[in-house]
C-alpha cells in the first residue's frame, strides 16, 4: 500500500480492465457472451496494454441480477462456459502477462444458493444462522420499514417457517449474516479455493455493507465491518500478492484510511463514488442528474489524491457495468464524441492511482437511446419504473432519467464491427445493440490513427514508460476554472503538466508558474505544444500534457 517506488506492488503501474461478461463477446451464439468469447479476444486487451481484468461474476446463478446473485460460488454458470473455460481464461491471461481479479460477492447469495435453501427449511434448519431473520411484526407484516436498494421492502416472507428474511437488493439475494463466524469461515474458504486456482486478487462487491448491525440500523460502514475485513485479510489473503478493490458507495476521505491505511492491513483500494454521486440529485438521485460543474468535480479527484497521496491508492474510474457512459455524462457524444472521449480520459488516467478502463470506454462507446420500457433488461431499473410511474412519473420523465443514468447504458454489448449485432453475436442479443455500432466499432479504430483506441493505448503506455505518472505527487491547478481541468504531477524533479479542456468552447487563460513548463508531448491532441508559456489557448475538448525535460 505504499507508494514508495522501491518497494511499490507489482499492479501500481497497471492499468485495469473491467469485462461485463454478459455483453463482452459472445462464441456460441446464443445472444450472451461467456469465457470462450472473452479468450478470444484476449489479444485485444494485451495490444491495450492492459495488465489487470476484473472480471464481473461468472458463477453459477439464476441470473436475477445478471450474475451478482451467486447460487454455488465453486461453479462457472454454464450460460458463461465451463471451469476448463474459465482454466484456459487463467492461463490465456497469464501468457499476455493479464492478472486476473474476480468479482467477490458476498453481502448476499442467491436465494438458490444450498446454504439458503437449507436455511429456509426451518428454524433449526443447520445453516439457519447463515442468513438474517426475524418474525413478523405484531399484527402481521415485515419486521419493520426497511427498504431495498432496488426497491420494495427489505424484507421477505418465507412461507415454510413464517419468518422473513433480510435483503438489501432484491428478494433474490438474501443478505449473509455476517455475524455467524460458521458462515465467515465458508466464505474464506472459499477464497482461498479461488487463490489458489492462480487469480490476481479480489474486487469486493458492496463490501462495507458486511459490517451491519440491523438492532443500531447501522448498515453501510457498520460497526464490524473492518473487523470482518481484517479477518478477510489473515484468514484468505495472507502471504498472497493479491491485488484488492472494495467497493464502497459510502466511503469519504475520512474513512477511506480505515480501508486502505498501511498500518491497517486490510485492503490495496477502494472504489469510492463521491465524484458520482454529487451530480445526482437530492431527492431523486441519479434518476434526475444535476447539470455537470466541472469545479466542484475537480475538487472530489483532489481531495481524494491528496487522502490517499501516501497511504492507499485511488481507484480511477468513470465508467463500471451500474454507470452511464462517460463520453454521454460527461463529454459530448454526438458532434464532439471523439475528442471529449480522449479529455476525459486524458485527465483520468494522468492523475496517481490504477485508472480502469470499462469495456467499449475505449473506442468512446455511448449511452444507450431507448424509447420503451420493454427495452430494458435491468432489474433495478425494471422495479423502480413500476414503483415511480404507480407513483405519477409518466412514462417519458422515466425513461429519460433511465437513458442518462440507468445501468443498461453499460451493458449493451462491445462494439467490434460495424456488421451484424456488432460482431458480439451471430444469435441475437440479450439486449439490442447500440445502432451506431456501425460507425463506432473496434475495428475501424484501429484502422484510426488518432482515434479514441490509439489515444488509450498512447495513455496506457505512458504510464507504463514514466514513474512521475505511477508514483508522483498531485497538485490541482485553476481549481476554479469552469472548463480547464488542470494539475501537476511531480517527481524526484521531474514534473508532468496537465491541461484538459472540458467543454465544447474555445478556451484561453492565464497559467500559473507551476504550469509553465518546456519539454516532450505525451499527449497532444490538437497539435503539438512542447511548451506552455504564460497563457493558452485551447480548442473545444483539446487535451495536453507536457513532460518538463
Amino acid at each position: 500500500m505504499t507508494t514508495s517506488t522501491a518497494d511499490a506492488p507489482w499492479w501500481t503501474d497497471r492499468v485495469g480492465y473491467q469485462i461485463y461478461p454478459r455483453s463482452f463477446a459472445d462464441s456460441d451464439g446464443d445472444g450472451i457472451g461467456d469465457i470462450p468469447g472473452i479468450i478470444d479476444k484476449l489479444d485485444h486487451l494485451a495490444d491495450l496494454g492492459i495488465g489487470v481484468l476484473w472480471l464481473s461474476p461468472v458463477y453459477t446463478s439464476p441470473m436475477a441480477d445478471n450474475g451478482y446473485d451467486i447460487a454455488d460460488y465453486y461453479g462457472i454458470e454454464p450460460t458463461f462456459g465451463t471451469m476448463e473455460d474459465f482454466d484456459r481464461l487463467l492461463a490465456e491471461a497469464k501468457a499476455r502477462d493479464i492478472g486476473i481479479v474476480m468479482d467477490l460477492v458476498v453481502n448476499h447469495t442467491s436465494d438458490q444458493h444450498n446454504w439458503f435453501l437449507n436455511a429456509a427449511k426451518s428454524t433449526d434448519a443447520p445453516l439457519r444462522e447463515f442468513y438474517i431473520w426475524r418474525d413478523p411484526a405484531p399484527g402481521g407484516g415485515p419486521p419493520d420499514d426497511r427498504q431495498a436498494f432496488f426497491g420494495g421492502p427489505a424484507w421477505s416472507l418465507s412461507p415454510e417457517t413464517g419468518q422473513y428474511y433480510f435483503h438489501l437488493f432484491s428478494p433474490g439475494q438474501p443478505d449473509l449474516n455476517w455475524r455467524n463466524p460458521e458462515m465467515r469461515a465458508e466464505v474464506y474458504r472459499m477464497m482461498r479455493w479461488w487463490v489458489d486456482k492462480g487469480i490476481a486478487g479480489f474486487r469486493m462487491d458492496v463490501i462495507d455493507l458486511i459490517g451491519k448491525d440491523l438492532t443500531t440500523g447501522e448498515i453501510e460502514e457498520g460497526p464490524y465491518l473492518h473487523e470482518y475485513i481484517q479477518e478477510m485479510r489473515r484468514e484468505a489473503l495472507a502471504g498472497e500478492h493479491l491485488l484488492t478493490i472494495g467497493e464502497s458507495w459510502n466511503v469519504t476521505t475520512d474513512t477511506a484510511l480505515l480501508y486502505t491505511g498501511r498500518d491497517r492491513g486490510e485492503l490495496d483500494m477502494v472504489f469510492q463514488f463521491e465524484h458520482i454521486v454529487q451530480g445526482w440529485d437530492a431527492v431523486h438521485g441519479k434518476w434526475a442528474p444535476k447539470p455537470f460543474h466541472l469545479p466542484e468535480f475537480k475538487s472530489v479527484f483532489a481531495r481524494w489524491q491528496e487522502t490517499l497521496s501516501k497511504d492507499g491508492w485511488n481507484a480511477l474510474f468513470l465508467n463500471n457495468h451500474d454507470l452511464p457512459r462517460a463520453v454521454s455524462r460527461y463529454g459530448d457524444d454526438d458532434e464532439h464524441r471523439v475528442d471529449s472521449a480522449k479529455a476525459i480520459a486524458t485527465a483520468l488516467h494522468f492523475m496517481k492511482g490504477m485508472p480502469f478502463v470499462y469495456q467499449g470506454e475505449e473506442i468512446g462507446m455511448t449511452n444507450a437511446a431507448f424509447t420503451h420500457i420493454d427495452q430494458f433488461r435491468d432489474l433495478e431499473t425494471l422495479n423502480l419504473f413500476h414503483e415511480w410511474t404507480g407513483q405519477g412519473m409518466t412514462d417519458t420523465d422515466f425513461i429519460r432519467g433511465a437513458n442518462a443514468n440507468a445501468r443498461d447504458n453499460a451493458r449493451t454489448p462491445m462494439q467490434w464491427t460495424s456488421g451484424p449485432q456488432a460482431g458480439f453475436t451471430s444469435g441475437t442479443p440479450w439486449i439490442e445493440v447500440h445502432p451506431n455500432h456501425r460507425h463506432l466499432n473496434v475495428a475501424q479504430e484501429r484502422e484510426t490513427e488518432d482515434g479514441v483506441l490509439a489515444h488509450y493505448k498512447r495513455l496506457i503506455a505512458a504510464r507504463r514508460a514514466h514513474p512521475v505518472i505511477v508514483h508522483g505527487r498531485y497538485d490541482a491547478q485553476l481549481a476554479d476554472h469552469e472548463k480547464l481541468w488542470a494539475y501537476t504531477r511531480s517527481l524526484d524533479g521531474t514534473t508532468l503538466a496537465v491541461i484538459v479542456n472540458m467543454s465544447g468552447a474555445s478556451v484561453e487563460a492565464d497559467l500559473p508558474p507551476a504550469l509553465r513548463v518546456t519539454g516532450q508531448d505525451l499527449i497532444a491532441t490538437h497539435g503539438p505544444r512542447g511548451a506552455l508559456s504564460d497563457r493558452i489557448r485551447m480548442a473545444p475538448w483539446e487535451s495536453v500534457a507536457v513532460l518538463a525535460a
